[in-house]
């Protein structure tokens, strides 16, 4: 596994080895180990598959406010997705700055996102799949959003929305007292 800094703080883009052969290929995606020595200490608690049916789709900005706030873990096991991370924390270097990535069942990327970040994504194929991986429990209570399309974050994506939730669709603006406390 190969870990790379990201434009946002303490966020990594992992490149995963994958092993082929007649049979088809391996790969591991997680070894806890290896990313300690890499300063992801968090324990992994949670693990849920999105499924997207058609490409154009966002999913997002989704974060949880603390107690609940959550690391997470993003792989896209089938297609491919735009992902992006909005940093949240206002006591981080790079507060309020987004980096986008191409995650896909071709590349062997997988993205670790800290807590007190947004996340979203939008589906590039049809019938994409996603695998995540969080440090905590979903509580309704503490699940929040910003709008992906929020002109203070300035998000590029990758093509126009053609599916959104009504929920994310809902989430408000950007506002300072409203994020992560």
């Amino acid at each position: 596994m190969l870990f790379q800094s990201t434009e946002i703080h303490d966020a990594r883009e992992i490149i995963l080895p994958r092993h082929k052969d007649e049979r088809g290929s391996f790969g591991r995606i997680f070894d806890r180990d290896m990313f300690m020595d890499h300063g992801i200490t968090c324990e992994f608690i949670q693990f849920s598959i999105s499924r997207t049916k058609h490409a154009g789709t966002l999913r997002g900005m989704h974060y949880q406010k603390a107690p609940y706030a959550e690391d997470k873990l993003v792989y896209c096991i089938r297609g491919a997705i735009h992902d992006v991370i909005c940093d949240l924390r206002p006591e981080s270097p790079t507060y309020m700055k987004c980096q986008g990535f191409h995650l896909s069942d071709q590349n062997n990327r997988m993205i670790y996102i800290p807590a007190g970040c947004a996340h979203g994504f939008q589906t590039m194929e049809d019938n994409a799949e996603v695998l995540y991986a969080m440090s905590n429990i979903y509580s309704e209570n503490h699940a929040y959003g910003i709008r992906f399309d929020d002109p203070i974050l300035g998000i590029t994506w990758a093509r126009p929305v053609s599916c959104i939730s009504a929920k994310d669709l809902d989430w408000p603006p950007y506002a300072p007292a409203s994020l992560v406390d």
